[in-house]
């Protein structure tokens, strides 16, 4: 709170923090040290600050509760100091604080406002700990050697509390330290520039000064000789701000340049000119991309001869390879998140050189930096080659809008000189320089042109606007921001002079300020850039987000409706969802939905919803915040436009239960209904998008029956030529037809028969959802018919040979459906159906393995010569077998009940047998699955049948877990059961392993059954028991 708040935290001119990572880092910091203060050091906290932190707070007199009295809108906490003040006093706005124990208190009444208090806190009492121990403890707390200063204070100051004060002061300094070692480590994964790099291009600089009257520069030297364990220079409290060191150059031709190069880039401080200084930091250029740029734009006798081919002419290592690195984005993989600058590097803008020694010749042989070799200074031979510059002519306007324009911009260029600029300001040049060549390298994904001539006249008549607009008055500015509109800001060169200019922050800036015409104009423009992806992310590294989140709290109704929509064009990935969320953002999003009489307002907040609602966190906030009831009632309005972000929000979030519960209680489902019949093809997709993922449960689809909304869907499958509408269309049949009651309404439209005419010419999210519906619809045997009748189940064997899973899956499932069928049957078989499915047993998905046993189980059952079709498949039953060492219930349960329909064939249970069957399948009888139990004991019932296998599963020790399966509340179980345990009891040690596990008294209350079958099983079990006792006896008697 000491060295962090005054040299490590960014300030603006006006005395705000700057909305930084690095300063939300800090005040998160310090947030914690304060909330947990009062508990971790009771004693310090009770200590009298000196001096009363006060500032404006949000909090009122209703937010206290005990432990304070409180008189209308003033409160006053019951604790005071030795003279009877209190020790928190608030008279709004303005509260008074005198002791870390109140802090901490205040802190936690402000619930979620607590980094917007601490911000406040800090903005207005800008050194805080000169306040809370005094001057004197403040100026020790900034120097190195702290010991023997404090002693002194401590002996000098006679007060009671002194031994507190200096535990608080040595408590205060410890802090200190952690938070700039926090924020170090989290700067040092910030990394566009690297000490490596500049280390690269400072030898390379000091080559160009030697050469006599051919020299480039006279001397490049360090401000300081000492270099850090991490190779900078600058000292820690300055690398917090990326910085890596200080340079002096003397060019020929200008004074002496000081530079400071940083992690993002070079450029001119305010003049340090040895190691120590205090001041000089502050930038005072542009930020350049590196030492050779920044040396072309401020000497031109360096631009003019850094081109001619007498300096070109540095040899290469032969052996030496430049390596390319590129970068991760790991955010959404859920590794460590790192910064924007990292994420969107460029593979040329990381290819980093390191200069080697030349064993040989003894001499230093340095390989430039990639920039070099990018910007086409070397030649096939391994030579640097700096080429002539030939000047470019600009290009001419085009003469329809271009005219337009230069006039509007030469009234802006009259209005700027007039126009007073503020003190200590940097004067601005109104004429466009011309890009170097180090400037036009840009990330190739931004797909720049080669060269600055290739740049339209909207490039740098935009970049002119830029520079009004850093200098300009209020009417200057509000003029520029009129003009700058003009421009097609959808356009991808447009955007990016912006951005190249440092227009985005200045525009991010105008958002602070108290000029609505100056924020209107600031959002309109970020509203439209912000398409582009690299300046959404740009945005949020400079904290525009944050301010763009701030104004949805404005009176002013345009404010709010730009704010809200420019949120929905930026919060498209991760982070910037995040950033929303952490700063308040959904909540105030909400409560634009409550503007029933401006639909404008409603609808933009609709729309940055819609975007937020992809992040699972958001889609709670949302809920949390009470935005379903409010979605609920938009989505009764006649306007389109405001229809399709509440819709599109409604099915983002459908994929929540708790909001699918919603959608069917407030009656949202007869809204959606009525939606389908809409003209607009957008509105449409994302209702039966809506209705499609909502539909998983039951209720909805019998509300989507009541409210007749199943026609609409089958009407909707006409328009082929709209794929996302297709699909969103197919999947909510799909959903819908799980229900036996909505499949008899889809046959009364022709539904079943359109559906089979799309199984070709159809992307695979259509497919998918168009098969899941046919396996659905296959489950009614007049269904199996039209299927086979429409020609249907060509095409569906021949999606079998696909690769996507999930249509994999929903493809065996219709055609194991379809092949209870005899006649369906046949033609799959004919196709060779059964070889596809088998084959997709490999197939590495578990829950394709499972779906494809189960489509097994009908097509072996209903096949002319089922055993001779599967002896035919060479592997085929190898391959079931070691399927049952899957660690998948669901594959297990599926391979066991093929197993069963295979045992029926001796010939096949023989060769299942010699494959190790019976182990495996004993190995299985341990499970508590009853899904697993019933299949397995049925597999096992079968495979009794060939020679000794009866003894090998008692031996396996797989008869006392079945007994077991009869006390399951599955009656499934207990039928699969019974005829396992009738097979294994014709061996009679197993006999006398069922007895002794008492299997006799279920066996018997089981023969109570109405089910035939099993009152047979059980039966056959117990006569074979009773049998073995008779003859034991018998034994006994007469033997």
């Amino acid at each position: 709170m000491g060295v962090s708040l005054t040299k490590a935290a960014l300030w603006t001119s006006s005395g705000k923090l700057e909305f930084t990572p690095m300063n939300e880092s800090l005040l998160k910091e310090i947030l914690s040290f304060v909330e947990q203060f009062s508990s971790q050091h009771p004693q310090e906290a009770e200590h009298v600050f000196e001096e009363p932190l006060q500032w404006s707070t949000t909090l009122v007199a209703s937010d206290f509760k005990t432990d304070y009295d409180i008189s209308d809108s003033d409160v006053q906490s019951h604790e005071k100091d030795s003279e009877g003040h209190p020790l928190l006093r608030l008279s709004p706005p303005t509260v008074y604080v005198r002791s870390f124990s109140q802090l901490s208190k205040l802190v936690h009444l402000a619930d979620d406002k607590k980094l917007e208090e601490v911000r406040a806190c800090l903005e207005e009492n800008r050194d805080p700990v000169v306040k809370i121990l005094g001057p004197c403890f403040a100026n020790v707390l900034e120097r190195e050697d702290t010991d023997t200063d404090v002693l002194g204070l401590a002996d000098k100051d006679q007060a009671k509390d002194s031994e507190v004060k200096v535990k608080l002061f040595h408590l205060l300094q410890t802090t200190d330290k952690l938070f700039l070692s926090k924020l170090l480590e989290e700067i040092s994964e910030q990394v566009r520039l690297d000490p490596t790099t500049v280390k690269n291009d400072m030898e390379l600089l000091k080559q160009l000064c030697s050469g006599g009257e051919k020299r480039v520069l006279k001397s490049v030297r360090y401000t300081s000789d000492y270099e850090f364990s991490n190779g900078c220079r600058a000292p820690l409290w300055r690398q917090v701000h990326g910085e890596i060191c200080y340079l002096v150059i003397e060019p020929c031709d200008t004074d002496n340049l000081y530079i400071t190069c940083s992690t993002a880039g070079v450029f001119l401080n305010g003049g340090i000119k040895q190691e120590g200084e205090e001041s000089g930091y502050e930038r005072t250029s542009d930020m350049y991309e590196d030492l050779l740029t920044l040396l072309k734009s401020q000497s031109p006798y360096f631009a003019k001869n850094i081109n001619k081919q007498d300096f070109g002419v540095q040899e290469l290592p032969s052996t030496q390879r430049i390596q390319h690195v590129e970068s991760v984005d790991m955010e959404e993989q859920g590794q460590p998140q790192r910064s924007y600058e990292q994420q969107e590097k460029n593979v040329h803008d990381k290819a980093r050189q390191q200069h080697t020694l030349n064993k040989a010749g003894g001499e230093k042989k340095y390989e430039p930096c990639p920039r070099w070799k990018n910007l086409g200074l070397m030649s096939p031979c391994g030579y640097v080659i700096i080429p002539c510059k030939i000047k470019a002519e600009e290009k001419k306007s085009s003469k329809s809008s271009g005219e337009e324009r230069s006039v509007k911009i030469a009234l802006l260029s009259v209005l700027f000189l007039f126009s007073k600029t503020p003190a200590g300001a940097l004067p601005v040049e109104l004429s466009s320089e011309s890009s170097s060549e180090s400037e036009e390298e840009e990330e190739q994904s931004e797909r720049r042109p080669e060269s600055n001539t290739d740049l339209p006249s909207e490039y740098w008549q935009i970049q002119k606007l830029v520079k009004y607009l850093k200098g300009g008055d209020q009417t200057a500015t509000v003029l520029t921001l009129c003009a700058m509109m003009d421009f097609n800001l959808m356009q991808e060169t447009c955007q990016l002079a912006i951005r190249d200019v440092g227009g985005l922050e200045v525009l991010i800036n105008l958002l602070d300020t108290d000029e609505v015409k100056c924020k209107i104009g600031s959002l309109k423009i970020l509203r439209k850039i912000s398409h582009n992806v690299q300046i959404r992310r740009t945005i949020v590294d400079m904290g525009g987000l944050q301010s763009i989140v701030k104004i949805l709290d404005s009176p002013v109704k345009d404010l709010k409706a730009l704010a809200a929509e420019t949120i929905a064009n930026v919060a498209r990935f991760r982070r910037a969802r995040r950033t929303v969320r952490q700063y308040g953002g959904i909540k105030k999003l909400v409560k634009l939905l409550d503007c029933e009489k401006d639909v404008e307002v409603a609808r933009c907040g609709a729309l940055a919803l819609w975007s937020c609602s992809k992040s699972t966190k958001n889609k709670e906030a949302i809920r949390k915040a009470g935005g379903i009831p409010l979605l609920g009632r938009l989505l009764k309005s006649p306007h389109e436009n405001m229809l399709i972000p509440v819709v599109g929000t409604l099915q983002e979030c459908a994929s929540e239960e708790s909001y699918r519960i919603a959608i069917q209680t407030e009656g949202m489902v007869n809204d959606l209904v009525k939606n389908l019949s809409s003209d607009n093809d957008e509105l449409q997709m994302h209702c039966a998008s809506a209705i499609f993922k909502c539909a998983e449960d039951k209720q909805t689809r019998d509300l989507v029956r009541k409210y007749k909304g199943l026609q609409p869907l089958v009407s909707l499958l006409a328009k082929a030529n709209n794929k996302q509408l297709l699909a969103a269309a197919t999947g909510a049949i799909w959903k819908c037809s799980i229900s036996i009651e909505n499949v008899a309404k889809f046959q009364e439209h022709k539904a079943l028969e359109t559906l089979v005419g799309l199984l070709t010419d159809q992307p695979e999210e259509v497919l998918v959802n168009v098969v899941g519906a046919l396996g659905e619809f296959a489950q009614i045997p007049d269904s199996k018919a039209t299927i086979r009748k429409c020609g249907g189940i060509k095409p569906l064997v021949n999606l079998l040979t696909g690769t996507n899973q999930a249509l994999l899956v929903n493809v065996t499932k219709a055609v194991g459906a379809c092949a209870t069928d005899k006649e369906n049957m046949a033609i799959i078989d004919q196709l060779d159906g059964v070889r596809l499915v088998w084959s997709l047993l490999k197939n590495p998905s578990a829950d394709v393995q499972s779906s494809s046993a189960w489509a097994l189980c009908p097509c072996i059952e209903n096949a002319k010569d089922a055993g001779e079709m599967v002896r035919s498949l060479v592997g085929g039953l190898e391959l079931i077998v070691n399927l049952l060492k899957s660690t998948n219930n669901e594959v297990l349960a599926s391979i066991c009940a093929a197993i069963a329909k295979i045992a029926k064939d001796k010939e096949n249970l023989a060769v299942l047998t010699d494959h190790g069957v019976v182990p495996l399948l004993a190995k299985l009888t341990n499970t508590t699955d009853d899904r697993l139990r019933r299949h397995l004991a049925e597999a096992i019932g079968h495979c009794c049948i060939w020679g000794s296998n009866r003894a090998s599963f008692g031996e396996a020790g797989a008869v006392a877990p079945l007994v077991r399966y009869l006390k399951s509340k599955d009656s499934t179980v207990h039928q699969s059961t019974a005829m396992a345990l009738y097979q294994l009891s014709k061996d009679p040690h197993n006999c006398i392993t069922m007895h002794e596990k008492g299997v006799v008294k279920p066996l018997i209350h089981i023969m109570g059954s109405n089910d035939e079958i099993l009152q047979e099983a059980a039966a056959g079990c117990v006569r074979n028991i009773r049998l073995l006792a008779l003859a034991n006896r018998k034994a006994r008697l007469f033997y």
